[in-house]
């Protein structure tokens, strides 16, 4: 009982925590620790043209996490990996840490390094929400927007509400996230809220990749409405592709090819219509 109980609980918040211990096994050397006002960012860049690719990675989650990702694109553009306040090496600090403080200090770390527009975001987990709002509130700005089994903005509603977890796994939650990662998570549902008060980003082509494995699992009601958030995250950005990947949440390490083929996509043809799949 107690293993399936923790597949159903793993399965409904794997849109939110991405279970940063599996990214252990994974790193992605050259990473440097600038200073950005009053705040040290670690980071990777490597520059080679327009435009910028930056990948921002889930709750609890570091860099390392697009080790298989990132250098199969540091030959064909600018890559930008790094690391919110907080984690990694990177300062933590005393601001709310809502989609609108993350994409501020993203723009601040952008703007230190002489990284201008054109950007291709591409987010996992709790940081494609994050992308999100960057999309939504800087349009002009977006080239593409790559979701990676990303949090949905609704994803902390209904069914999703923390009150129904099991109270053990809200133990070993508390027990294993440091106090970014609570901050973080606190803030999801105004940070979801906020994105889905902005207009849809219709700008250019969205690429959703949507893990099919935790679709298997459907015996709980947590369970349930994980999946159909999975299903219906393409449906707020008309005209967008969805891609159903086999792999489980952690999709940059478990199936890197896929995330590395949807940015190539819209590397390739940025007016191009995406189209479900």
């Amino acid at each position: 009982m107690f293993n399936k109980t923790f597949r159903f609980a793993l399965c409904a918040v794997s849109l939110i925590f991405p279970m940063a211990l599996l990214s252990g096994c994974a790193s992605l050397p050259g990473a440097t620790l600038e200073t950005v006002g009053q705040r040290q960012i670690e980071h990777r860049l490597t520059r080679q043209g327009t435009p910028v690719v930056i990948f921002d990675n889930g709750l609890g989650g570091t860099l390392d996490g697009w080790a298989k990702v990132v250098p199969e694109l540091e030959a064909d553009t600018t890559v930008l990996a790094y690391n919110r306040s907080g984690y990694g090496r990177s300062s933590p600090v005393d601001t709310p840490r809502d989609g609108q403080h993350v994409v501020q200090e993203l723009r601040e770390l952008l703007r230190d390094r002489g990284l201008s527009p054109p950007y291709v975001l591409v987010g996992h987990s709790l940081g494609g929400l994050y992308m999100q709002w960057f999309a939504r509130r800087y349009p002009q700005e977006v080239q593409a927007l790559v979701l990676v089994d990303s949090t949905h903005p609704a994803q902390m509603q209904g069914q999703g509400d923390p009150e129904h977890w099991p109270a053990w796994f809200r133990l070993a939650f508390g027990a294993f996230t440091n106090d970014t990662a609570k901050a973080e998570f606190k803030a999801i549902d105004a940070t979801g809220q906020s994105v889905l008060s902005m207009p849809s980003y219709t700008s250019g082509p969205v690429e959703v990749l949507s893990a099919l494995r935790p679709m298997q699992v459907r015996s709980s009601p947590m369970s349930e409405h994980a999946n159909q958030l999975r299903s219906d995250l393409v449906n707020l950005y008309p005209g967008a592709r969805q891609v159903w990947v086999d792999s489980g949440h952690v999709m940059p390490l478990e199936a890197p090819e896929a995330v590395v083929e949807a940015i190539r996509r819209v590397l390739a043809n940025k007016q191009q219509t995406p189209h479900s799949n």
